[in-house]
């Protein structure tokens, strides 16, 4: 996930040092923002303001002047911690695994650990306190 601040500029600067974004950037670029917006961005070599990348998907939240970045990351931080450890181990390896496999094969995976997630204990207390009206207190295992 990523937070910023309202004067962040995000971009690819290689281009003026003669090179091309390396380490995936113009193909996870590519997926994120576009054909058109990733060429402009990795051609000219110009920055982009942070409240651009909110609205192209790139950043989660952009935070205003008056508030402090670390904590809105800590608050948010904080939110994904107390849910359930194994449920977002699963998740977080679909979400990897839809930028590095076919539609198919993503969605094999996502069956599989959705289906596989009903036999935690975790989701048993996840629909036992929607039902009941009341929070889940999830083990942290």
């Amino acid at each position: 996930m990523i937070f910023a601040s309202t004067d962040a500029k995000f971009g690819f600067p290689e281009i003026s040092l003669g090179t091309i974004p390396g380490m995936g950037g113009t193909q996870r670029l590519t997926k994120t923002v576009g054909k058109q917006k990733a060429l402009e961005m990795i051609l000219t070599g110009l920055p982009v303001t942070a409240q651009e990348m909110e609205q192209r998907g790139v950043v989660n939240k952009v935070v205003l002047p008056d508030q402090d970045v670390l904590e809105e990351s800590l608050k948010t931080a904080r939110l994904i911690a107390a849910r359930s450890a194994p449920a977002l181990r699963l998740a977080k390896h679909a979400v990897k695994t839809a930028e590095t496999t076919v539609l198919s094969a993503g969605l094999e995976i996502e069956r599989a650990s959705y289906y596989g997630s009903f036999s935690f204990p975790d989701c048993q207390e996840g629909i036992s306190g929607f039902l009941e009206k009341r929070p889940a207190i999830f083990l942290q295992e």
